[in-house]
């Protein structure tokens, strides 16, 4: 009987720490993600003067912004702000494509824009006139809409 209750004793023991065992793995284990989350804190850059590409086709309209050098700083589309089907490239969605581009790039603190326009769709005018009620100063605008120079022949037109 003696033997029994040794091995009962033991048993209890093990189940006793494994128990409090577990708690404390995860608890080490939740530690472990706490200090993964923690981290250095990125400096923001501080960019006084940028591009804006805007890009305007038929079915949708891009607008992005990036520093002097090409990097991109931040961007926005028709697709991302839940416009669909045709209404990806009127005017009015092209305003609220730069409202929402222009709030990521605040933090930079961009203020002066170069403008470059490709494309020849109704929501060019719109963001146009959106990147100035922003509050920022356009330094240019140029518009690098791509022009064939007879180059490749077109497709036939098509029959409906």
């Amino acid at each position: 009987m003696a033997d029994n209750q040794d091995k009962e004793q033991d048993l209890f023991a093990e189940l006793g720490q494994a128990e409090s065992a577990a708690p404390a793995s995860s608890a080490v284990a939740e530690g472990k993600k706490d200090i993964k989350k923690r981290g250095k804190k990125k400096a923001v850059r501080h960019i006084p003067v940028g591009n804006a590409y805007i890009k305007a086709t038929y079915n949708n309209t891009i607008v992005t912004f990036t520093d002097v050098q090409g990097n991109v700083l931040a961007q926005s589309s028709a697709g991302r702000l839940g416009f669909k089907g045709p209404k990806k490239s009127t005017p009015y969605a092209a305003s609220l494509i730069v409202k929402d581009a222009s709030e990521k790039v605040k933090k930079y603190g961009l203020m002066e824009v170069s403008v470059f326009v490709r494309g020849i769709a109704s929501g060019r005018e719109g963001a146009l006139r959106a990147l100035n009620t922003c509050g920022m100063s356009i330094n240019s605008l140029k518009d690098v809409t791509p022009i064939p120079h007879n180059g490749c022949r077109p497709r036939k037109v098509r029959r409906v």
